[in-house]
């Protein structure tokens, strides 16, 4: 666990001292963008034109936001179109490594061996976290960007006449009111799981955790009536919920001490879930070795035995 500050690594844990206990979730800083013919996106940054194999992918198949990006990689069918890197789980001393583990896809791009290199190799003097996923440009040696949310967008629509797949899991009528969901789910529920699990102060764990509880009773009543989160239709909305209810039981249960109720203790939350989790598609990108081992070996802070619990057995059938 770490950041670069100047461009030089340093391994140094979330500073919530300064913010009172709480954790304070740090902004992307690459935020290009693809179109098909490379004019400028929503960013308002062209020049990137989608094309096949000019683009690579690094994530971590532990981390959420990184998921949200394979899932629409594999849905979008650019998996001959985008190559990817994967990380090694754990993200100790060095941060995010490509050290040897089985899951492991090593760097073609520049053979790094840890990943604060790609960065670096972009800004020499950069300062931030080095965060999964990363689109990168093969082509012009230069990130794309660093924000899952615009990479999940980007893979939607950029590439379509490319692959002739039109599936679109952000319609233009529907916009709005998947903007409002994306918001809700991450202050509450994305971004809320980490702001109970990161947080040094008990008075706001438990502000925390019954916001987060509170508002996963208030989908569970949405998906009474619903398959997805807008009816029959899977947006990127389910999506971005899917990662992390994926992990809830498996690792924010125990590990982040979100533990008022298990996900399966929600039969609609636990119905959904588990329909979404058999995609075969979605089902691929799923990894329990790599999401159980980064986040019980790698918080020192929280688990400083890094002893990875054998639980909990889960039926994932429907």
């Amino acid at each position: 666990m770490g950041l670069l500050i100047n461009g030089k690594w340093e391994d140094t844990w979330y500073d919530t001292k300064s913010t009172g206990g709480n954790f304070v979730r740090t902004q992307t800083q690459f935020r290009n963008w693809i179109t098909a013919d490379g004019s400028a996106g929503p960013t308002g940054v062209g020049g990137f034109i989608a094309e096949k194999d000019r683009y690579h992918l690094y994530v971590s198949l532990a981390c959420p936001w990184a998921s949200r990006t394979l899932i629409m990689r594999e849905l979008k069918g650019l998996t001959e179109y985008i190559t990817v890197s994967v990380v090694n789980p754990y993200m100790l001393e060095n941060g995010w490594t490509f050290e040897e583990y089985e899951g492991v896809v090593s760097d073609p791009v520049y053979n790094a061996k840890y990943l604060y290199e790609i960065y670096v190799k972009e800004d020499s003097s950069y300062t931030g976290r080095v965060t999964v996923p990363i689109l990168f440009d093969k082509k012009k040696n230069k990130i794309v960007s660093n924000e899952s949310a615009d990479i999940v967008r980007m893979f939607n629509s950029a590439f379509n006449h490319l692959t002739g797949n039109d599936d679109d899991y952000y319609p233009k009528n529907m916009k709005e009111e998947i903007d409002s969901m994306n918001d809700f789910l991450y202050n509450s529920i994305n971004n809320g799981v980490y702001k109970v699990g990161f947080t040094t102060n008990q008075k706001i764990y438990e502000q925390e955790v019954t916001k987060l509880f509170e508002s996963l009773d208030e989908i569970e009543d949405r998906l009474a009536t619903k398959k997805y989160l807008f009816g029959n239709r899977l947006t990127e909305s389910d999506i971005r919920l899917f990662t992390t209810l994926v992990r809830f039981d498996v690792v924010y249960y125990g590990h982040f001490k979100c533990n008022i109720r298990q996900l399966r203790d929600y039969p609609n939350l636990w119905r959904y879930t588990k329909e979404i989790y058999n995609e075969p598609l979605i089902n691929k990108t799923v990894n329990f070795d790599h999401i159980k081992n980064h986040y019980y070996g790698s918080h020192l802070t929280i688990n400083p035995t890094r002893i990875v619990p054998k639980g909990p057995e889960i039926d994932w059938t429907i």
